[in-house]
């Protein structure tokens, strides 16, 4: 009986020694295979593939953000372009005469200079004489007799007269006639302001377009500068009609 009581003692000894081994067995398997793993892990990310698609991520990251704020570029210079464009306009009309007597009238008139087309106004000096007069006093007195051609080539429709010393130019009240006519001639400037904003318009649109097909400018930002270029192109032909009309108020009023 007590050859038994030993035997069976033995055995179970036996029976968790080998179920010990087997457990320790087991978690140095998986300590290892874990170990392993994450080595392979490590060498994964330390792969040279890796990090080249790590580096062009990175890189494609600031070459997006640079060209977000080249993209801000193009819209600052389409806001200072158009701007340019309606203060062209704007000098335009300050040459239409009103019935009164402007010296801006004459920015646009340019004398045959000693061969050389030049502004009238780097020729001389322009004041009032009163409302409706205006004189012209040349630096050059030389300069007097193209002066004259040339104001009676414009169309200006004014008479010029010439004492030798200065040029004398009275501005006669518009006719109703005449008035249609300015009016028309507004409309004209007016279309043209136009036609510069949007050619403005075309060139930064133009630009952004080619950012996106190069895929340096997401769909969003895109569509966030198109708008803000469409936005301003808008704004700006507002404020050239608004000129228009006001201008042609002017000189429809007698």
């Amino acid at each position: 009986m007590g050859g038994h009581v030993v035997a069976v003692f033995a055995n179970a000894h036996t029976i968790l020694s080998s179920k010990r081994g087997g457990y320790n067995g087991t978690a140095l398997a998986s300590r290892s295979s874990g170990s392993k793993n994450s080595s392979n892990f490590k060498s994964k990310l330390g792969n040279g593939n890796t990090r080249r698609r790590l580096g062009g991520l990175k890189s494609r990251i600031t070459t997006t953000r640079a060209s977000v704020e080249e993209a801000e570029e193009v819209e600052l210079d389409c806001m200072d372009r158009m701007e340019k464009a309606m203060e062209v306009m704007t000098d335009n009309f300050s040459t239409v005469r009103t019935g009164r007597a402007n010296p801006n009238m004459l920015d646009r008139i340019e004398v045959d200079y000693y061969g050389a087309m030049t502004p009238l106004k780097s020729l001389s000096n322009t004041n009032n004489l009163d409302a409706q007069t205006l004189v012209i006093q040349p630096f050059d007195k030389g300069a007097l007799k193209e002066i004259e051609k040339a104001i009676v080539r414009s169309d200006l429709g004014i008479t010029p007269s010439n004492d030798g010393s200065v040029i004398r130019l009275v501005v006669p009240p518009l006719t109703a006639e005449r008035r249609k006519e300015l009016t028309k001639q507004v409309s004209k400037l007016g279309e043209e302001g136009k036609v510069a904003l949007r050619n403005v318009r075309r060139d930064a649109m133009t630009k952004i377009k080619k950012m996106k097909t190069d895929k340096t400018l997401g769909e969003d930002e895109f569509a966030s500068f198109e708008k803000k270029i469409e936005d301003l192109t808008t704004s700006y032909v507002k404020k050239t009609e608004d000129a228009v009309k006001a201008k042609e108020k002017e000189l429809t009023t007698v």
